[in-house]
């Protein structure tokens, strides 16, 4: 059964308006140009899809122009792929694609450069241009990618259902002596059959003691008849990501687990509460351990409690800007999207995380999805 997808793909103007933002931006801090490397800014200023290699690919904006830097031999295959139009300047294997660029881009001017791009990259780009004429890109890209567009929350929404939707599918085959790894492959079956591209991006299926390593345990496990079992996989709709996690039993009685849930549900709901517009990302981390340290867990990052941030923005990336997490000064806006996962580990016995995702409006915070109900009902 094909999942139907009620949503469509970012257009073309969309993106469009992504690059005039940019070149906004080029211009006002008077900068020569934008230097995209083959990661998820690519795509999300021009459609492109590419993976990194050693040989560059990728793209440059200028104020007033945008060119694609391409390896000749891959020309054929990148005019096959999505793409905003543009000129495409080739370069030979025995050529230095920086030594293009650096043609391109003229003899005067800063180049930022995609954060994500490879240090090798950057490297190359130093001997012809200079370090002095180079500077990070980062913070534009990521000012401009963390304010997520309706279209782009429609995405993500959609990513979200589709695997809220696996995870009940998930919960429906567990019984004791299932095997995680066949429940990880079932979940990317029934991720694929449902129309995510690629299947699950990734799946952490933990019985038992695993659940207390944040992001599982090496080898296979087998289910138990009272073990702890926590499920975190995801997907991809038109590039942007779904994160879920839940942590349940399928019995109840377990008194210290059940007491322990509660704890991490209220957690849960102190970040969502917190979540106000103009509130910075770091109160909402504060407010996770403020209900940690009630019930004597913690303080700070010591177990049993909360071992590391309480959430991470998505979109394009599973974790991008703006993080959850102490330190940071940044300013909840409408169009920013982020997980609420304040995981609380007790070491040797189990671990539980509730994580669902979060998108600020202009009147404040709204779930993706509903938070689990219970301990041993992981659906709302």
């Amino acid at each position: 059964m094909s999942w139907q997808h009620p949503v469509s793909r970012i257009t073309d103007e969309e993106r469009q308006q992504r690059l005039s933002r940019l070149r906004q931006l080029l211009d006002t801090h008077g900068l020569a140009g934008m230097l995209l490397g083959p990661t998820e800014s690519l795509r999300y200023f021009t459609g492109l899809v590419w993976h990194a290699s050693e040989r560059f690919l990728g793209a440059l904006v200028t104020p007033t122009a945008l060119y694609y830097i391409v390896p000749d031999f891959e020309r054929s295959r990148v005019e096959t792929l999505p793409h905003l139009p543009a000129e495409i300047l080739e370069w030979q294997e025995e050529e230095s694609s920086a030594a293009l660029i650096a043609r391109t881009l003229g003899h005067s001017g800063v180049l930022t450069l995609d954060d994500n791009m490879p240090l090798y990259f950057y490297n190359a780009l130093a001997t012809e241009l200079g370090t002095e004429r180079l500077a990070n890109g980062g913070p534009l890209i990521n000012g401009l990618r963390r304010i997520k567009s309706p279209a782009e929350i429609a995405l993500i929404q959609c990513a979200m259902n589709l695997t809220l939707d696996v995870h009940r599918q998930a919960h429906a085959v567990l019984k004791p002596g299932i095997r995680a790894s066949d429940l990880i492959e079932f979940i990317d079956r029934r991720h694929r059959e449902a129309g995510a591209h690629g299947g699950s991006t990734f799946c952490i299926v933990s019985f038992g003691e695993a659940t207390s390593l944040p992001h599982g345990a090496d080898g296979d496990q087998t289910l138990g008849e009272d073990d702890v079992i926590l499920v975190d996989t995801g997907a991809r709709i038109d590039g942007y990501h779904s994160d879920l996690t839940r942590t349940y039993k399928l019995k109840a009685g377990d008194s210290a687990f059940e007491d322990a849930w509660a704890i991490e549900r209220e957690a849960q709901q102190a970040v969502f509460d917190a979540a106000k517009l103009g509130a910075a990302c770091s109160s909402l981390d504060d407010a996770a351990r403020a209900v940690l340290a009630k019930y004597a867990l913690g303080p700070h990052y010591k177990l049993p409690g909360l071992p590391h941030r309480a959430g991470h923005g998505l979109g394009l990336d599973i974790h991008e800007e703006p993080y959850i997490v102490r330190g940071n000064a940044t300013a909840l806006a409408p169009g920013m999207c982020f997980s609420n996962e304040p995981m609380i580990v007790f070491p040797q016995k189990f671990g539980i995380r509730l994580e669902d995702h979060i998108y600020m409006t202009a009147d404040g915070p709204r779930w993706f999805t509903q938070p689990s109900k219970g301990p041993t009902e992981p659906f709302a």
